[in-house]
């Protein structure tokens, strides 16, 4: 049994940099979007960089491997789903909508 305890990063590098990944993950999304032609692309693109900002977020300031597993797999789904919905919704456009419509 690994008798060792996790504890919380003390140091503001990690933190400093995550901020600015989300930043430059903030400030180069409308490039992307203007750049690119096919809306079906942009929207998979913006799908990836809301992953990827709630992944940053999750774990650099809200620490979520420090968690109960149980509140870590809550929260990795919860960055998940807009994502995935985002990507089931440009793929399968008006049938998925007519799913998840009310």
């Amino acid at each position: 049994m690994d008798t060792s305890a996790r504890k919380p990063a003390t140091s503001l590098q990690p933190l400093v940099l995550a901020w600015l990944g989300l930043v430059g993950l903030t400030l180069v999304s409308p490039q992307l979007g203007a750049g690119l032609g096919g809306q079906d692309t942009v929207q998979l693109i913006v799908a990836a960089i809301i992953w990827i900002k709630g992944r940053l977020v999750a774990r650099y300031f809200i620490e979520a491997e420090l968690v109960h597993p149980f509140l870590r797999n809550v929260l990795r789904f919860f960055i998940a789903f807009t994502p995935i919905a985002i990507v089931l919704t440009t793929l399968f456009g008006d049938s998925f909508t007519r799913l998840a419509s009310l």
